[in-house]
């Protein structure tokens, strides 16, 4: 069994910061991308940021200059350090994974945590 645990989301006030860290564990054969996606309510989740294998990073517009996501293979997790924090930020975020599994080998999956809320006041 493989599963993606999020840690680090809270209440913050804009122009704060926040560090999200997202941590894969179980049965895991290799992790190629990760990423974070966020979901405001009444929206539509979308991507935020996501970091390959090879360290290429892909932002959305609405994020970039603010945050940064970055990963250590070591410990198969992912980080967004999130700054200038904009009320707009709020939302769930969610981690995501694309994996294979050992006992999947060689098909890979998604998968996703199960959210932590981001609050930004203003």
């Amino acid at each position: 069994q493989v599963q993606l645990v999020e840690s680090g989301g809270g209440l913050v006030q804009a122009g704060g910061s926040l560090r999200l860290t997202c941590a894969a564990s179980g049965d895991i054969f290799s992790i190629n991308t990760m990423g974070w996606y966020r979901q405001a309510p009444g929206k539509q989740r979308e991507l935020v940021a996501a970091i390959t294998n090879g360290g290429g990073t892909n932002y959305a517009d609405s994020v970039k200059g603010r945050f940064t996501i970055s990963r250590d293979r070591t410990k198969n997790t992912v980080y967004l350090q999130m700054n200038s924090l904009k009320p707009e930020d709020t939302a769930v975020y969610y981690c995501s994974a694309d994996m294979i599994s050992r006992k999947s080998y060689p098909l890979s999956s998604d998968y996703w945590g199960q959210g932590t809320q981001v609050t930004v006041s203003s």
